[in-house]
């Protein structure tokens, strides 16, 4: 089994002399002002949670936008701050970038082009020309740190993300023969009709097959990929050695499906802290001794609150011995409130809340308690720990590790999961309740299975769940794909040869 320990021997063995640069949009460290004083946290992402344990076994480079309002105060004359703030383990170089950067880069391009795209949800793409510009020039400045941070050293970089389609062929046009370059791609990709309508297809395809290992979740979005680059690049495709031949240079296409630090959730799932958050969330939601049902996730259009809040009021109109006895609670975080797509999705979930609690209300009671803030990983596994059922309802999703991060709360292997067909992860946890999220009736159905499944089921299925969790790592994640990696011509390593010449002696 990878852990974080076999990763580091993969890391400071076979990599050693090697430097190795993680580049992503979102940082994993946000410095902020809090009055007086300069406080740090984690951002609410599942990309940075995943690969915060592998930056920290392999002790790297981490470049991402600095978007905190305390991030200037806090680097040195170079950008760069080593983190975690509290036992520094590896350097954080952060790229800045304007409010016009953020608007066409972040939110235009990569949110209302790539994002909508990639995800089948019904919600149409926007193609701007000026934030295709802006997103150009953007993956240059990243290109300009990446090359800075490389220098003339043999280096491994890990690209991240939707947002840096251009920046792999950046790198490789450099002229550089010092880099390694591979990429994960964290999100659908979309069929070849649907990728067929944007503009810049070709130019995103080129940019990305400047890899030497391009990475996604399923083999499922491995097979669109090639698809549209048989459309639309003049290429070679090996079909089945999953390999892109353009230019002259390879890309290997292979999938990866993504996890999270098992053994670090499972350890803070019987801390104290979190037995104390339990209590707190009793008090706060006045629980007694009521069925609990959760919800969690950031608020966005593709994961499904709406499907799920009339899935509970389906269930709620086919079992009426449960008004009053079952209380759900959605932790929905706001996400890209600036764009009106966002905003409509807050709007209609505020809408449906009161339309479902003001028709089944009784007395102080209500069935479904919204809360849309961030909360830190304390409170949220206390949440997990006492939900009786636990809802993932994504519409179209790459992996979805909230849903293994549930299962990897449940110490007492308790709980049933609910989760959407549409996700990665069912394709892993073959022990949950699968649902057709556009259907309200599937939802209630399996929230009915849920309220009345026998501990003795809820252990068989959550072992089993916890089986493939552990296993199936972020260790196993990072260490597939660097092993992967390390089947290619790399650079020449002087520690490598030092170690020859040694030998050789």
């Amino acid at each position: 089994m990878w852990t974080r320990d076999s990763l580091q021997e993969l890391i400071h063995g076979r990599l050693a002399g090697y430097k190795f640069i993680v580049v992503a949009n979102r940082e994993p460290y946000v410095h902020r002002f809090v009055e007086d004083r300069i406080v740090h946290s984690k951002p609410a992402s599942g990309m940075a949670t995943a690969l915060d344990p592998i930056m920290l076994a392999s002790g790297g480079v981490w470049v991402g936008h600095g978007s905190g309002d305390a991030d200037h105060a806090v680097v040195d004359e170079h950008d760069c701050i080593a983190v975690p703030p509290e036992d520094p383990k590896y350097k954080l170089r952060r790229v800045w970038l304007t409010k016009e950067d953020e608007q066409g880069f972040y939110l235009g391009f990569s949110n209302e082009c790539l994002w909508p795209m990639s995800h089948i949800t019904f919600t149409r793409p926007r193609f701007d020309a000026k934030d295709w510009e802006t997103y150009r020039r953007v993956n240059e400045l990243f290109a300009n740190a990446v090359l800075d941070e490389a220098g003339d050293d043999p280096t491994l970089v890990f690209i991240q993300d939707y947002h840096f389609c251009l920046l792999p062929r950046l790198l490789k046009n450099s002229g550089r023969k010092n880099l390694v370059v591979a990429q994960f791609w964290h999100i659908p990709w979309p069929n070849p009709e649907v990728f067929r309508v944007c503009p810049w297809k070709e130019e995103i395809l080129d940019g990305l097959l400047g890899n030497d290992l391009l990475g996604f979740h399923l083999r499922y979005d491995c097979r669109n990929f090639l698809e549209a680059v048989d459309r639309f690049a003049e290429s070679r495709i090996d079909y089945e050695r999953s390999d892109v031949v353009r230019g002259g240079a390879t890309t290997k296409v292979s999938a990866f499906p993504i996890s999270i630090d098992f053994e670090e959730t499972n350890r803070l799932a019987t801390s104290p802290q979190v037995e104390q958050a339990m209590e707190t969330w009793k008090r706060q939601l006045q629980l007694g001794d009521r069925i609990l049902g959760a919800g969690i996730e950031r608020l966005d259009y593709t994961k499904g609150i709406v499907e799920r809040l009339r899935g509970l009021d389906s269930f709620l109109s086919t079992h009426l011995d449960y008004v009053g006895k079952l209380q759900f609670v959605q932790i929905a975080v706001p996400s890209r409130s600036h764009l009106a797509d966002y905003r409509r999705i807050e709007d209609e979930v505020d809408r449906v809340t009161d339309e479902i609690n003001w028709k089944w209300r009784n007395g102080r009671w209500k069935p479904i308690t919204l809360i849309k803030e961030h909360h830190d990983p304390i409170r949220m596994v206390a949440l997990h720990r006492l939900a009786k059922f636990f809802v993932v309802s994504s519409l179209h999703d790459g992996m979805n590790l909230v849903a293994k991060e549930f299962v990897a709360s449940r110490t007492d292997e308790q709980g049933v999961l609910i989760l959407s067909r549409f996700t990665g992860a069912v394709r892993e946890l073959e022990d949950a309740l699968p649902i057709n999220p556009f259907g309200a009736h599937e939802i209630g159905d399996a929230i009915a299975a849920a309220v009345v499944m026998s501990p003795e089921e809820q252990k068989r299925r959550m072992t089993r769940m916890r089986e493939v969790v552990a296993r199936n790592n972020v260790y196993r994640w990072g260490g597939k794909i660097l092993s992967t990696l390390l089947q290619f011509e790399l650079p020449e390593n002087p520690a490598n040869t030092e170690v020859v010449q040694d030998s050789a002696r």
